[in-house]
């Protein structure tokens, strides 16, 4: 229970501290932080246009979350997020090109299955080079992302460009069939729905069922799995391969939902952003769901600054980039025991003092 609290309480006090140092960070430009903070609130949860905001960025980040949660179970530190994303996103726009789809959730389906067919086969490669090359996972993500991105962009300006796309690049657009729509008639599109369900399906997978529990295993102890006959390097690809297929997926819904085909506006940072909430939610996939939707209204608000304060618009980035600097610093401190901390300066302080000649004994 105490242990829980901690789980809790930590991530709490740093994103305050955030929220703090942010207005700190503000005020030098002669900005009031109470109205940053009331703002950031009012832009993220105010009323209900700001809400729809909030919820469809807190979408992909739920995926790209889970891009990091899951290989993390099996101890792997995957950052390449933002990869699985664009190639998600670009192998969704493609698909039509390849093979004629139906006009209705048949094609919407096919669609978002190649999206998280490209992202599981990019972070399955992830997997692969750290089993079976000894290459540094989360240097090797981090750098297939920039391919990934490279790839994209080559793609999209190439032979899949839309040729009346002149000048903004993009790729067809998905027909009409085909698109995520809102929910019951909002702007609030079905990916929130996708994400939410991915969680708490990877929660369950992880917790309730033998594979799941065997990549913890792998993940907290590799010896013990190595003793006890698991096999490591197949969990370890099909940890890798779950969570890029969440990352690909989320490229996949941000093209059929919002922008209708692929173009540099996927490129948002959404898989870097996933990291920050894999780290606050401590790699608890139910957890990402709350810590999504928070961090999804931060950057709902960041128009809003912008407009009521004269704030950039991509000040709400230097709020999470603080925001990760402190929850980093957070795990730092979460093994000391701050009650022997605080007890015994304490406790020196009030111990008894007996007085033998000039010399003080502390009893």
């Amino acid at each position: 229970m105490r242990e829980s609290l901690k789980d809790i309480l930590l991530p709490v006090l740093a994103i305050a501290a955030a929220l703090l140092v942010f207005g700190g960070f503000v005020s030098l430009s002669g900005v009031n932080p109470v109205d940053v903070w009331v703002i950031l609130f009012k832009g993220a949860f105010g009323d209900w246009f700001s809400w729809q905001n909030t919820l469809q960025r807190a979408a992909p980040l739920m995926l790209t979350a889970l891009c990091v949660v899951v290989p993390a179970r099996a101890g792997l530190v995957v950052i390449g997020g933002e990869g699985a994303l664009v190639l998600g996103g670009l192998a969704c726009a493609a698909l039509p090109y390849a093979v004629p789809l139906p006009d209705n959730i048949v094609g919407t389906t096919l669609v978002f299955a190649a999206g998280a067919l490209a992202g599981a086969l990019w972070i399955a490669l992830v997997g692969w080079l750290r089993q079976y090359r000894g290459i540094n996972e989360t240097i090797s993500s981090l750098l297939m992302a920039y391919i990934a991105i490279g790839l994209f962009k080559h793609l999209v300006e190439g032979v899949l460009r839309d040729p009346a796309s002149l000048n903004k690049p993009s790729t067809y657009a998905l027909s009409e069939g085909m698109r995520l729509g809102g929910i019951a008639g909002s702007d609030i599109h079905w990916g929130l729905v996708l994400g939410v369900l991915a969680c708490l399906a990877c929660g369950l997978w992880l917790r309730q069922t033998a594979s799941g529990f065997a990549v913890r295993v792998v993940g907290g102890n590799p010896r013990t799995a190595q003793l006890v006959g698991l096999p490591a390097s197949q969990l370890v690809l099909i940890a890798c391969a779950v969570g890029g297929a969440c990352a690909g997926l989320a490229g996949a819904v941000e093209v059929a939902a919002v922008h209708t085909n692929a173009n540099a506006s996927l490129i948002t940072g959404y898989g870097y952003a996933g990291i920050l909430v894999a780290f606050i939610s401590r790699q608890n996939a139910f957890a990402v769901i709350p810590v999504a939707i928070l961090f999804g209204g931060f950057g709902a608000a960041g128009s809003l600054l912008q407009r009521r304060l004269g704030l950039p618009d991509a000040s709400v980035q230097v709020l999470q980039g603080i925001a990760f600097v402190l929850i980093l610093a957070s795990e730092a401190l979460r093994d000391l025991d701050w009650k022997q901390i605080v007890l015994t300066p304490l406790l020196r302080w009030r111990r008894p003092v007996a007085v033998m000649g000039e010399k003080e004994i502390h009893l």
